[in-house]
């Protein structure tokens, strides 16, 4: 049966599940009473709703309330343990795996280092295989309660109806990586378990933007500033966001070689990787054999040792001439975009922190518009080292929302076009 509007007695019920479902899991535990003007719903629709996801197990009692005169009202809350989600950041130095609930709280977590940075695909899918594996044997939760896994990843995500998820990583050696036919093929997933993959720098925005420094924003941008740097837009056109390839806005003409390849790219100053390379040319001396992390840590170090001890002029030249870069860069983000709030996130940009960030903010004013600098805040991003892998669990729990926390249904045997077409139809884009 259709409405007028074309919309089915079935939609109908998930559009109201998902209202019910969101306004409790972001502003819960409400009572049946409250959920009613801030869902939009009426009162008998509202009980049936709640009746209907505490018979699914998706909605429990939290306590109660007292009421004007009557009785006590019964406070209602999203059940933890209905649920379970995995977040995973294939970042420039680790991959980070992480199993939470259906609150987003962690239950387990792996790491696997990357060995000088090497992404050999099958290195980097055998991390994914073993690390999944890992967190559900640790939480003992079985694999068919998982919701989905999300995966954050460097590069472009190209999505098709045949190979599934494509990763064009032009920067880590990627062309066209078929990830999620090649997981599909090696783990021990149910079929029924869908991933969901995205760029990093989107699900660190994603993150921010739900959990962090970006709530209550219209307009943001997440600035990813690690190895390299990328970007995520959101607008209200584009609530999901969107990953911006930032890193590589052309800043200086016939400027230094990046790693994509091309001349000049803001990558190739602004980056983590081309700030320490441009201290050691300089006659800087980053700790030899140290990673990436370790390096950044020295190099700060030097720029800001303990009182009584003289700064290293080289490590802080480099760091200004870095802070520059990223500033000019953000103000092309100012001027293109004009958001309300710029929020800088990524192992380097948290590292480098509030030292960094005067300077930093100094540069993204001196070179943007006037205007659009003027109504702009420039921040840290509020969710640590743990906001990719955040954001990537983001990714199943919105499509769950959705489907207004209907399970994905089961699968034929082995998956074809049509399934899994299906399946990227349902993720958030």
């Amino acid at each position: 049966m259709a409405e007028r509007s074309g919309r089915t007695v079935r939609d109908l019920r998930r559009a109201n599940r998902t209202a019910v479902l969101q306004r409790l899991y972001f502003d819960g535990p409400l009572s049946r009473f409250e959920l009613g003007p801030v869902t939009g719903l009426s009162s008998g629709s509202v009980s049936n709703v709640v009746a209907d996801l505490a018979a699914d197990g998706l909605v429990e009692e939290a306590g109660s309330v007292d009421s004007d005169g009557g009785r006590p009202r019964t406070l209602l809350r999203v059940a933890p343990g209905s649920g379970h989600l995995i977040g995973v950041d294939v970042g420039e130095t680790r991959v980070r795996i992480e199993l939470f609930d259906l609150t987003l709280t962690e239950l387990a977590r792996t790491e696997r280092p990357l060995t000088q940075q090497r992404y050999e695909v099958e290195d980097i899918v055998g991390h994914l295989r073993d690390g999944v594996a890992e967190v559900l044997a640790e939480a003992r939760v079985a694999p068919e309660h998982l919701l989905g896994v999300g995966i954050g990843v460097p590069g472009i995500i190209e999505h098709t109806p045949d190979r599934g998820a494509l990763v064009h990583g032009q920067t880590i050696g990627w062309d066209a990586v078929p990830l999620e036919q090649l997981l599909r093929a090696t783990s021990p997933l149910p079929v029924t378990v869908p991933y969901f993959i995205d760029n990093g720098a989107k699900t660190l925005g994603q993150a921010e933007m739900w959990f962090g420094g970006g709530r209550g924003a219209r307009n943001a941008v997440v600035v990813l500033f690690g190895s390299g740097v990328g970007a995520c837009l959101v607008t209200p056109e584009v609530e999901h966001g969107r990953a911006v390839e930032w890193g590589h806005l052309t800043v200086r003409v016939r400027g230094r070689r990046c790693r994509c390849g091309a001349l000049g790219c803001l990558e190739a100053y602004a980056g983590a990787e081309s700030l320490l390379r441009r201290w050691h040319e300089q006659g800087g001396r980053p700790p030899e054999g140290a990673d990436e992390e370790t390096a950044l840590a020295a190099l700060l170090a030097a720029a800001h040792p303990p009182e009584g001890t003289a700064a290293d002029p080289v490590a802080l030249a480099v760091l200004e001439e870095t802070a520059e870069y990223l500033g000019a860069g953000l103000s092309d983000l100012i001027n293109l975009f004009q958001p309300e709030r710029i929020l800088i996130g990524g192992w380097a940009g948290l590292q480098l922190g509030a030292r960094f960030l005067t300077a930093v903010r100094r540069h993204a004013r001196a070179y943007a518009l006037r205007h659009p600098a003027e109504k702009v805040t420039v921040e840290l991003g509020r969710l640590g080292p743990d906001a990719v892998t955040v954001g990537a669990a983001i990714l199943p729990l919105a499509d769950f929302f959705t489907r207004g926390g209907r399970r994905v249904p089961p699968a034929p045997e082995g998956p074809t076009p049509a399934w899994r077409t299906a399946l990227e139809e349902r993720a958030p884009h």
